[in-house]
């Protein structure tokens, strides 16, 4: 048997430390001489030895208790401190391309960000995408279904980058002011429903438009110009059975004007500073409007000599019911 002493001095510790792992079970006792001091025997020494090395990665008391007890539970507890270590080392990511950004540039910028990045950080790192998503329930229009605001969220909110630049710490702060700014007065981020169109549906628009960027985003990718094809047929088909029309000459003429009007500078730049935060060659869905506005817009452009000479091609299935 070996009294606290002797079992702290082989072990390499206090006789402190030896009584508070006893203290919360980690280390029983074998028994009590007769003047009240505790007892071990031999095997607590290597029993302690193991809690030191736990202790030295960072395990909590409770789930050093839980994996020397159950053999079971060491999966589950290795698998929890990974995660924590995981988001450990992308607030440090964060704070070390922040410090970066903060470094640079001249004392009104370094003051200017320095208000940007405290703001969207609010004591946390990385930062989450609440804001974003709060934003996007705003701006959409009402009664969507709940699948089609999640999917749309999805996509349309980046996701703070693992390791990010100073650029993208600046791009994020950026875009969590932007997204939290008050709406100016007498004025709605929201589309407008369009004017005396009882026929409009919004849910008809929003999966149509989701098939036309799935479509649209190889071209993206690939770094091809915006052309007539699937992609295109699909968008235009999306507005046109949203409003009960026909995909004709005209209704294409009067969309790509109508597309023009109603562009947004707030959703503009919003899809400019979610490029920044993408992963690189996955084009946002903003990028993907862009380019499927610009396709539309070469398409109905009347050519030398006179207007558009035939209706443009429509893909098989593209009608909706």
């Amino acid at each position: 048997m070996l009294s606290i002493g002797e079992l702290a001095e082989r072990a390499g510790v206090t006789v402190k430390t030896v009584r508070f792992y006893s203290d919360r079970g980690l280390l029983p006792e074998a028994a009590r001489s007769a003047g009240g001091h505790r007892r071990y025997r031999p095997e607590a020494l290597d029993r302690l030895r193991l809690i030191r090395s736990l202790r030295t990665l960072d395990l909590p008391v409770g789930d050093i208790d839980r994996v020397l007890d159950r053999e079971d539970a060491w999966e589950d507890v290795i698998a929890r401190q990974l995660e924590e270590l995981g988001s450990q080392l992308a607030a440090l990511r964060w704070r070390r391309a922040a410090l970066h950004l903060l470094g640079e540039g001249t004392g009104e910028e370094r003051a200017d960000r320095v208000r940007l990045i405290g703001a969207f950080l609010d004591g946390a790192l990385p930062p989450d995408t609440a804001a974003p998503a709060r934003f996007w329930r705003r701006v959409l229009p009402v009664r969507l279904p709940a699948r089609q605001v999640s999917w749309i969220i999805d996509a349309a909110v980046p996701q703070p980058p693992a390791d990010p630049t100073p650029a993208q710490v600046l791009a994020f702060a950026r875009l969590h002011a932007l997204v939290t700014m008050p709406c100016p007065p007498g004025q709605d981020w929201r589309p407008p429903p369009p004017e005396r169109d009882p026929e409009y549906r919004p849910v008809v628009l929003y999966d149509g438009l989701g098939e036309a960027y799935d479509l649209a985003s190889p071209a993206l990718r690939s770094g091809r110009a915006p052309h007539e094809g699937e992609a295109l047929d699909c968008f235009v088909s999306a507005y046109a059975h949203a409003h009960g029309a026909r995909d004709t000459p005209g209704f294409r003429r009067h969309l790509s004007l109508r597309l023009d009007r109603t562009a947004h500078p707030v959703m503009d730049r919003y899809w400019r500073l979610a490029a920044e935060l993408a992963t690189p060659h996955t084009p946002t869905l903003g990028a993907a409007h862009d380019w499927l506005r610009t396709a539309l817009a070469t398409s109905v452009q009347e050519p030398r000599g006179g207007p558009h000479p035939a209706a443009p091609r429509r893909r098989r299935g593209a009608q909706r019911p």
